[in-house]
């Protein structure tokens, strides 16, 4: 008996002819049976998405564009569609477009110059037009005519109008959320986290109500680094003044009012504005790239500065710090001096016995002159009232409370060291005093030591009202 081959799409296993296996093919109706007998003979249910494909390139070739990715919904005879979109849409941002770059929108009506439309053998030049209802649809004006028309939609990613955020997607205007997506809704809190929920930073919220019996700078708080949704308020005539971490006053400082607007400070945006109320606020959304001095310049008694700020965790405690105590300048820990020996001594041998004062007499260092020097060479004039002195080594530390400042080239804490050389300072500060003192701010070559330095003969008042308009004076007369 002869033998025949297998017909096409069959092999020979032995004596007999069996179809060539198709491993999808078989692998699909196993699936398909045992989906069929798990669920009675009906499926039910949504299908399920398969995986997102890959972000496509971006739309625009400068500035902003879209990208977009897709995904598929597998569903079997029965099963109801997946829920949700099949495509996803990107934000992608490329270097801004050159100068003389024409706009996306104006390219897309150029493409029908000269071609004829509205059934006629009419050519016309197109223009954007943004005065129709749906600004995602290609309304373009017909140049000297009183007519515009509509060629469907504009491509993904075309400006909703000009200047505007949004970007069209499929005749949609869409925002980005802050994760990029366009039209997710995503939010970006108050701590800086995409989607977050306020629970990784901190609140802060207080009023500063302290005020001075005369006018002048006053220190209201330092906002740290990393700060968040700053906001000021004040309502009086007074003036809200605000320093940058290198010394200069980004707002009313040196005695000159700020006009309102938006000025840069610490990495971001300070909105600062001013009513006829009066009342003032200041706004930045940050983060703060270093600390800031929020100050108040007193005109008249201080209702209360109220401001508001959110930190990362980690600034919270130096804040707080910060917040119970203005921290020394140099701290130095207080050392405590050993008592000497009690010795038994007759009553003749502890008469007391004046000793000769080992320190000369400072030099008269009064007049305009001698003032306007010191004032307009120093770095800081401030009010103080001297909490306590500290003699060691060749030098005098005096602890000091700052009650009003003058003048300031860097932030000052309410209480300072204020260093004098050798042990017999001119001039001298008797404590549980005030005085009116220009110093001058000292760094040592390799940064480990940053002092207010009181030189010898240097400015010292005891502070009166009459001090303070001399003070004053003699900030008008400074050389700029």
């Amino acid at each position: 008996m002869g033998l025949s081959p297998c017909p096409a799409g069959a092999s020979c296993m032995g004596l007999l002819c069996s179809p060539r296996p198709r491993p999808l093919q078989n692998l699909l109706l196993l699936l398909w049976t045992l989906l069929s007998c798990g669920m009675g003979g009906s499926a039910q249910g949504p299908g399920e998405w398969t995986p997102w494909g890959s972000w496509t390139r971006c739309s625009s070739s400068c500035g902003r564009g879209v990208s977009v990715r897709s995904r598929r919904c597998i569903r079997f005879p029965g099963e109801e569609s997946c829920s949700g979109d099949s495509h996803e849409y990107r934000l992608c941002q490329l270097p801004d477009c050159s100068p003389g770059a024409v706009p996306f929108r104006d390219l897309q009506c150029a493409l029908y110059n000269g071609r004829p439309v509205l059934g006629t053998q009419e050519t016309y030049q197109w223009v954007p037009f943004h005065g129709a209802p749906n600004q995602c649809d290609l309304n373009c004006l017909a140049e000297g005519q009183a007519f515009y028309h509509s060629f469907g939609r504009v491509l993904d990613g075309t400006p909703c109008s000009p200047g505007a955020q949004g970007l069209c997607v499929a005749g949609r205007c869409l925002s980005a959320g802050c994760d990029g997506v366009l039209g997710s809704g995503a939010l970006e809190d108050r701590c800086g986290r995409c989607g977050g929920a306020n629970d990784t930073c901190l609140f802060v919220q207080r009023v500063f109500r302290d005020s001075g019996a005369f006018a002048g700078y006053w220190n209201v708080t330092l906002i740290p680094v990393g700060a968040r949704h700053i906001r000021v308020v004040q309502r009086s005539r007074n003036h809200l003044a605000l320093m940058g971490g290198d010394g200069h006053y980004v707002l009313n400082g040196n005695w000159a009012v700020t006009p309102p607007g938006t000025y840069e400070a610490a990495g971001t945006r300070v909105v600062y504005t001013r009513a006829a109320g009066p009342e003032e606020t200041l706004h930045a959304a940050g983060p703060t790239t270093q600390d800031l001095l929020l100050q108040v310049l007193l005109r008249e008694p201080n209702p209360g500065v109220q401001f508001e700020f959110w930190l990362p965790p980690e600034r919270y405690g130096p804040f707080q710090a910060q917040v119970l105590g203005w921290a020394l300048r140099q701290p130095q820990p207080r050392k405590v001096e050993p008592e000497p020996p009690q010795l038994l001594e007759s009553p003749a041998a502890r008469a007391p016995t004046q000793a000769p004062d080992p320190c000369p007499p400072c030099p008269d260092t009064r007049g305009r002159a001698h003032r306007l020097l010191h004032y307009c060479g120093s770095d800081f004039v401030f009010q103080a009232h001297i909490l306590g002195s500290h003699r060691q080594a060749q030098e005098t530390r005096h602890e000091v409370q700052i009650l009003l400042i003058y003048k300031n080239r860097s932030p000052l804490r309410m209480r300072e060291y204020v260093w004098a050389p050798g042990p017999c300072p001119c001039p001298p500060l008797a404590p549980h005093r005030e005085y009116l003192l220009a110093v001058q701010r000292l760094v040592s070559p390799d940064s480990t030591q940053d002092r207010l330095l009181l030189p010898h003969a240097g400015y010292a008042r005891p502070w009166s009202p009459a001090e303070d308009s001399r003070a004053r004076l003699a900030a008008r007369r400074c050389p700029v």
